[in-house]
């Protein structure tokens, strides 16, 4: 038992001499920083910032504005078409939009049957629907018009600009809009879709902002550092940031910077924030907008990441030590039930 005290001493004592010798437990900041620039975007005086350029994985929201096929189109399955025909049976017209079905037939109705169009081009369309109808009926005057071209559903909606930097559009294929601009991305798919249409017109807009973000990193007071990725908006500053994650915690120090990385270089931009003065006293000097790539950096509380650091180095020694008092105190119970019975369990005079 001494030895396994005279372990647990010397283990304290090494722990305590590793803290006075390092001066802290996590990360802190160099003592000497450069003050930063009297510019620097904080609450009050925030700027507006870079024009967006879309990279991966943003999702982009299109609108088609203007899409009309290149002369001559030939019709597809899920076109609508629009069909009008004069001299019809009374109780059963024809007129209204109809969508080309699967096999390429579109439906007339009851009495007339189906028609098949698909592959046609509009003046083959309509003369197909005369002569199906000129079994049925004296002289039908038909008129076919395309309503709705299929490939419209796969240019509009929402599309994620993939790792090769590109939007598919369905069977028109891919298009590069890494590093452009909204505007320039409008422009790059309307080039390419007018191989294919008469002067398309789309709208372009960002429908989630994936590729610029900011990180929260928390130190865990050695049980687990987190990170956290929140997408910028161009409005957060270092209250917002820490409110997104609702607060600093029991593990968390008041000591926290942004660490901002310089394009161009190996070097990093610290910013200490002072968090008594930003929030107890509703001072803006150290409360720095956030930019895209920027670290929000909590350092742990030292005293919390000491005592777990304690811990873990103790635990075998508790484990040792417990398993040593429950060996004695067996040994101990074990050796005073045999004198209870006499010294001799076999013989006559008592027992267990």
């Amino acid at each position: 038992m001494r030895k396994i005290l005279l372990l647990c001493l010397v283990a304290m004592a090494a722990a305590s001499g590793c803290k006075s010798h390092t001066g802290h437990m996590g990360a802190k900041l160099p003592h000497h920083l450069p003050p930063p620039p009297p510019d620097m975007p904080r609450e009050l005086s925030k700027v507006v910032l870079p024009t967006y350029t879309v990279e991966p994985p943003d999702i982009l929201v299109i609108e088609a504005i203007h899409i009309v096929p290149r002369s001559p189109y030939h019709l597809r399955t899920s076109d609508l078409v629009a069909i009008s025909v004069q001299g019809t049976l009374p109780d059963a017209p024809i007129a209204g939009a109809f969508p080309i079905q699967p096999g390429g037939m579109v439906a007339l109705g009851v009495p007339y049957g189906s028609v098949k169009i698909a592959g046609l081009t509009i003046e083959e369309a309509q003369d197909a629907v005369r002569a199906a109808l000129a079994t049925q009926l004296r002289d039908p005057i038909v008129s076919v018009s395309l309503l709705e071209m299929s490939g419209k559903q796969q240019i509009a909606g929402t599309h994620l600009v993939g790792p090769d930097g590109t939007v598919t559009l369905g069977s028109y294929g891919s298009v590069p809009v890494v590093g452009l601009t909204l505007a320039e991305t409008k422009q790059a798919i309307e080039i390419y879709l007018s191989q294919f249409l008469e002067d398309p017109e789309i709208s372009v807009d960002v429908f989630a902002y994936n590729s610029k973000s900011y990180y929260i990193i928390t130190e865990g007071a050695g049980m687990g550092d987190g990170v956290s990725k929140w997408p910028i908006t161009g409005n957060e500053t270092v209250l917002d940031a820490i409110s997104n994650i609702n607060g600093l915690t029991q593990l968390s120090s008041k000591r926290i910077w942004i660490a901002r990385p310089v394009p161009y270089s190996h070097d990093v931009q610290l910013l200490p924030v002072d968090w008594q003065e930003v929030t107890a006293y509703g001072g803006a000097q150290t409360n720095y907008q956030l930019m895209p790539g920027d670290r929000l950096f909590v350092a742990e509380d030292s005293l919390v990441a000491f005592d777990t650091k304690l811990a873990k180095m103790l635990a075998p020694l508790e484990r040792a030590m417990g398993f040593s008092l429950l060996g004695a105190g067996t040994a101990t119970r074990f050796s005073g039930k045999v004198l209870q019975g006499g010294g001799n369990p076999q013989g006559g005079g008592g027992g267990f």
